[in-house]
């Protein structure tokens, strides 16, 4: 008797063999549509389904979202993409060029802001998860026609070269100054190590960073 009729346990088997599948081009073509149209429906359901209830909202692909803004001081209001960087927004957006776009990975720092208060690196957050914060650049440092101190003690040590890292170290070191980190030369240059200074000026805006902190003590 042929083993083609036989079981897995080695009896015989009433059943006849089965045929075997000859898959075509067209059959290929029929199962990847089928499977294809399964994908797409998942998503039609799930967005008949009732909202979840919270703050976050599901944004369409490709649409853009308006967000609120204190920047500098002003109220802002700006159309971006959910990807949008608050990096880009602040600059491409809203022209505030002075926050400077260095590695775009949050190595440098060169575009290091204040966001309510706290220093962070403006490539690494995205703008739509800033909805209603309160931004400070390096434009909004300067009251009038007077530089803030730690500006005007950068131009007295002379603690920049090319100036691309330069408003971020400076925004870094108003944070520094402001959160009680400038007790040593040592604590300076601990919590200044997020920004990195390509001309290697590091003596000088540590120095820089201490007369201001100084000034601003009083």
């Amino acid at each position: 008797m042929p083993d083609s009729l036989k079981d897995s346990t080695g009896l015989v088997s009433d059943d006849p063999v089965p045929e075997k599948r000859v898959h075509t081009r067209r059959t290929v073509l029929k199962s990847t549509a089928v499977t294809a149209a399964g994908v797409v429906a998942v998503p039609n359901i799930a967005s008949a389904a009732p909202a979840a209830e919270g703050p976050a909202q599901a944004i369409a692909a490709g649409a853009s979202v308006g967000i609120d803004l204190t920047v500098n001081g002003q109220r802002r209001s700006v159309v971006v993409e959910p990807r949008v960087t608050l990096l880009d927004a602040l600059r491409e957006r809203l022209g505030l060029t002075g926050t400077k776009k260095g590695c775009d990975r949050g190595e440098c720092g060169a575009c290091t802001v204040l966001v309510d208060g706290e220093r962070i690196k403006s490539c690494l957050t995205l703008a739509v998860m800033r909805q209603g914060a309160e931004v400070t650049t390096v434009e909004g440092l300067a009251r009038d026609e007077h530089l803030h101190p730690v500006q005007a003690a950068f131009i007295r040590h002379d603690a920049f070269q090319c100036g691309g890292c330069t408003p971020g170290q400076i925004m870094s070191a108003v944070a520094c100054i402001d959160e009680g980190h400038t007790g040593s030369e040592a604590e300076i240059r601990e919590w200044m190590s997020g920004n990195l200074c390509r001309c290697a000026c590091y003596q000088n805006i540590t120095a820089a960073v201490a007369d201001a902190a100084k000034e601003l003590r009083g």
